[in-house]
C-alpha cells in the first residue's frame, strides 16, 4: 500500500511533462513505428510514384526502339496519339463499354438484390449462384465467353449461343457477336456484366439488410405502397452504395484488358480495341515505348478523373463532425 501511492503519483507526473495530460508516444515506440513503415513507404516510393513519374517522362521523348532515347519532344506523342485512328476508335469503344457495362450491372444488381430481400424461399443458394461467377478470373471468363459466343461457321454449323436458338426456333436471333464490327465491344459487356453483376448486388442487398425496417413500416402507415415505399425510402438510401458501385466498376472498365485478351482481341476493324490493349501492341510488339507511355498516361487521368473526385468527397465526409 506505502509504494502504490508514489508510483501513481510519478505516473501522473511523466504524464503530464509528456504534453500537459495528453499522452505521447515514447522514443522508442515511434522509432520502432517507424522502422516497420519506412519499407512500404520507400516502396510506394519507387515502385508506384516513381514508375508513375517515369512512365510521364517516356511519354515527353522519342524513345521508339529497344535502345532507349530521352530526347525531349514536348507534347508530340500526345498529338500523334490523338491524330490515330485506332487510338479515336479506342476511346469510343470505352465510353460504350463504360456505359453499358455500369447500365448493365448496375439495373440487374439491384434488380437481383430486391428479389433476394423479399426473402424468398433458397435464398443462400440463389445468393452463391450470383455470387460464383466473381470467383472467376477476368482471363476465365473470356475464354468461356468465347466458346458462348463463337458464331460457328458454315462448314461446322452454329455453335454456343447460336445453336441454343437454332434448337429454340429463335434462328433470326443469331449473329456474328464479337466476329461483327456492328456488335465488337458489346460482346465483352455481356461477359464483364455476368462477372460483375453480382458483386454488384451484394453490395445492394448489404445496404438494403443495413436500412431499419421501421422506416419502411412508418412509409406503410402513412400509406405508402409498396411501389412508393422503394421510390421515395428505400432507393434514396441506396445512392451511397449506387456511387460506390459506379466508382469500383468504372475504374474497371477504363483499364479493361484481360477481358478483351482472352475473349476477342481487337477485333475486326478494331471493334473490340481498348486503349489499354493499344499500348500492349504499341509497347511490347511495336517497341514504341514513348507512345505506349502516353496510353498509359492518358488511361491513369480517365481513371483519376473518376476517382479523385470521389476520394475527396469522402474525405470532407468524414471530416464533417
Amino acid at each position: 500500500m506505502h509504494d502504490t501511492v508514489p508510483t501513481q503519483v510519478r505516473t501522473v507526473q511523466i504524464t503530464r511533462l509528456a504534453g500537459n495530460g495528453r499522452w505521447k508516444m515514447p522514443t522508442g515506440d515511434r522509432l520502432i513505428s517507424l522502422l516497420l513503415l519506412a519499407p512500404s513507404v520507400v516502396a510506394i516510393a519507387v515502385f508506384i510514384y516513381g514508375f508513375i513519374g517515369f512512365t510521364g517522362f517516356a511519354s515527353l521523348t522519342r524513345w521508339d526502339s529497344l535502345v532507349p532515347d530521352f530526347s525531349f519532344v514536348g507534347m508530340h506523342n500526345y498529338v500523334v496519339l490523338f491524330s490515330t485512328t485506332r487510338f479515336q476508335i479506342d476511346l469510343r469503344n470505352t465510353v460504350t463499354f463504360t456505359v453499358l457495362f455500369l447500365v448493365c450491372c448496375l439495373s440487374i444488381g439491384l434488380s437481383l438484390a430486391l428479389m433476394l430481400d423479399r426473402g424468398i424461399r433458397g435464398e443462400g443458394v440463389f445468393r452463391s449462384i450470383f455470387l460464383f461467377p466473381l470467383a472467376l478470373s477476368f482471363i476465365v471468363t473470356g475464354v468461356v465467353w468465347r466458346w458462348l459466343l463463337n458464331p460457328g461457321s458454315v462448314q461446322l454449323g452454329s455453335t454456343g449461343i447460336n445453336l441454343l436458338f437454332d434448337l429454340l426456333g429463335l434462328g433470326f436471333l443469331k449473329t456474328g457477336w464479337y466476329t461483327d464490327p456492328r456488335i465488337g465491344i458489346k460482346a465483352v459487356v455481356i461477359a464483364a456484366t455476368w462477372q460483375m453483376s453480382g458483386y454488384v448486388m451484394a453490395m445492394y442487398l448489404a445496404g438494403l439488410r443495413g436500412i431499419p425496417e421501421e422506416l419502411r413500416e412508418a412509409a406503410i402507415v402513412d400509406g405508402a405502397t409498396g411501389f412508393q415505399v422503394y421510390r421515395h425510402v428505400i432507393l434514396p438510401l441506396l445512392h451511397p452504395i449506387t456511387l460506390g458501385a459506379i466508382i469500383i466498376l468504372g475504374h474497371i472498365s477504363l483499364k479493361i484488358f484481360d477481358l478483351v485478351v482472352a475473349m476477342t482481341g481487337p477485333g475486326p476493324g478494331f471493334s473490340s480495341d481498348v486503349p489499354a490493349f493499344f499500348m500492349f501492341d504499341t509497347t511490347f510488339r511495336g517497341d514504341n515505348f514513348s507512345q505506349g507511355a502516353g496510353i498509359a498516361v492518358i488511361i491513369l487521368i480517365m481513371v483519376a478523373v473518376l476517382i479523385v473526385p470521389y476520394l475527396l468527397y469522402s474525405l470532407r465526409a468524414e471530416a464533417q463532425p
